[in-house]
């Protein structure tokens, strides 16, 4: 045989492997209209991306948040979008609201097809302006911000063996993150409660998708809050979640998110560097412990102990030095995405 004809031969073959494998993956799709789909956090970042997205496939959607204007403005700009959205009040952190939040929802829908657990907070501080309650307020919002909607729901998932759950973790979930010690408490509590529900879920119909995000352009840094030397901290973190290469786009991140639970997936880890860094993790843990420990000794100290702004929090969208010349130029990106995702910009 010539090798020109090998060589047509095997290109013809990888072509039909790819198309194969194209039409299988189709195959494997779900088809989403009509399909209802709570999703908490919805009214900005990325559970606002997410909401446009799931509606752009057919599902219905129901969106939460404590913030009654900015839910109003969400719900606005989903309906505007043609979208069909029920918008509701609930804090992720009280039990009875979550339950009653469910329950709403299967009365306006009568049903539940995939629930999105994404309502979540971001505190930046060093260890030495932390205190306990910090701690609490993280685990209360992305810890039992997951599980009691997932709980309330199960019930129903199972009586009729069919339903799946995604839920919206971080690589702090599974890399310890300095200068965001509870948010990575909570995500990792988080992430092992969406890994072991999978395991007990297996032999039901019933999916779990854990996502795990590397930082994403959603405009976050606004709603995030600083203790410690705040000026420092805001910049540091607002730079690094803005930059191009490393933080993702908000509606690409949505639009592999929603890809991911049409398939099915038990995990996606977003953007390319968050991949890296969990494989490394995985295989040598040792190494990236300490290289994570030499990024946190580039970060700010703390400020002294009797200064207000060591133990006070103040939010992104009230940091005077966000609101600069040089930074704005520089988080020009990020307060594109905070306009067009329903964030309060500093």
């Amino acid at each position: 045989m010539k090798p020109r004809t090998k060589v047509a031969i095997l290109a013809t073959g990888a072509t039909a492997g790819i198309i194969a494998r194209k039409i299988y993956r189709h195959s494997m799709e779900r088809d989403f209209s009509g399909e209802v789909v709570p999703i908490t956090g919805g009214s900005r970042g990325l559970g606002l991306a997410l909401a446009r997205r799931f509606a752009r496939e057919g599902c219905r959607v129901a969106i939460c948040a404590r913030d009654e204007e900015e839910l109003s403005r969400a719900r606005q700009d989903l309906t505007e979008r043609g979208a069909d959205v029920l918008a509701l009040t609930c804090d992720v952190t009280s039990r009875s609201e979550v339950d009653q939040l469910i329950a709403d929802v299967l009365r306006q829908y009568g049903r539940i097809d995939i629930l999105v657990t994404n309502a979540g907070q971001i505190q930046v501080a060093p260890l030495e302006s932390l205190v306990v309650e910090d701690f609490e307020r993280a685990l209360d919002v992305m810890f039992w911000g997951t599980v009691y909607p997932t709980m309330a729901l199960l019930p129903a998932f199972l009586n009729r063996n069919s339903g799946q759950i995604v839920n919206i973790t971080s690589i702090g979930g599974k890399v310890g993150v300095p200068h965001l010690l509870p948010y990575t408490c909570a995500k990792y509590a988080a992430t092992g409660f969406s890994e072991g529900l999978r395991s007990e879920l297996t032999p039901t119909g019933i999916q779990v998708t854990t996502i795990a995000p590397g930082l994403m352009r959603t405009g976050s840094y606004n709603a995030a809050t600083f203790k410690g030397n705040q000026a420092a901290e805001a910049a540091w973190f607002s730079l690094s979640s803005n930059l191009p290469g490393l933080s993702m786009n908000a509606s690409r991140a949505a639009r592999q998110i929603v890809s991911a639970t049409k398939h099915r997936k038990s995990e996606k880890v977003l953007t390319v560097p968050a991949n890296l860094l969990a494989k490394a993790h995985g295989l040598a843990p040792v190494l990236t412990e300490a290289a994570m420990g030499l990024a946190g000794a580039l970060l700010p100290r703390a400020a002294a102990p009797d200064s207000p702004e060591n133990k006070r929090s103040r939010p992104g969208w009230r940091m005077p030095n966000l609101k600069s010349s040089k930074l704005r130029a520089l988080l020009f990106l990020g307060r594109m995405a905070a306009r067009r995702l329903n964030q309060r910009l500093a």
